[in-house]
């Protein structure tokens, strides 16, 4: 089954009947963890139920490929921040991607921007999207980082400020990592990602 069809039974039988709505829009956004060789993953899922843009940093470009886009994804990147910008009253992109956006999604959200996220950092076309972000619009975030990271006191105290913003956490997972050893902190799967996100969207809609 794929993530889709998950989701949509399960937002059926929450409601009882299937609704024709428009699509809705996500911003989905990647930062520089490992777990961003699955951001491809996330966008397929959402791409089947939604209008989809894309933000990824550079660093998550270590591990994403372009090829694992859908085609019909509009791909952003830092770059593209201010290179159409030429006078006042130009377009500036992060402001823009923040108009369209009905919901957004940060998955994988590494430790360092979620650390920047927190203190209100914006150095990034992600960064500058959250910080001018209508937190009355739902904005999720799927952390991923080494069990280290994850149970340090910093995070517990930026995953509270994150919370008071108005920011939904999708918790990570336990597994095994390729060295045996037990991690606490990988990003969820992205059909839980995915079926999160609608059904809170399903709803919200009702």
């Amino acid at each position: 089954m794929d993530c889709s069809d998950s989701a949509s039974k399960k937002a059926k039988s929450a409601t009882g009947s299937s609704v024709i709505r428009r699509r809705p829009r996500v911003l989905l956004a990647a930062c520089g963890s490992v777990a961003a060789v699955k951001f491809g993953h996330v966008c397929r899922c959402f791409a089947e139920w939604a209008e989809v843009r894309a933000v990824v940093t550079k660093s998550s470009l270590r591990f994403i490929s372009a090829q694992t886009f859908p085609t019909d994804i509009h791909v952003f990147w830092d770059d593209n921040e201010w290179n159409t910008w030429k006078r006042i009253g130009d377009r500036v992109v992060h402001i823009e991607l923040n108009r369209w956006a009905e919901i957004m999604v940060i998955a994988p959200l590494s430790a360092n921007t979620l650390g920047k996220i927190a203190g209100g950092l914006c150095d990034n076309l992600l960064t500058c999207i959250v910080r001018a972000w209508d937190y009355r619009k739902p904005l999720f975030v799927a952390p991923s980082m080494n069990s280290v990271m994850w149970k340090n006191p910093f995070t517990e105290r930026h995953c509270i400020a994150i919370d008071e913003l108005g920011i939904s956490l999708i918790p990570p997972v336990t597994h095994r990592a390729a060295n045996g050893d037990i991690e606490h902190g990988a990003m969820a799967e992205p059909s839980t990602i995915y079926s999160t996100v609608r059904l809170f969207y399903d709803s919200k809609m009702q």
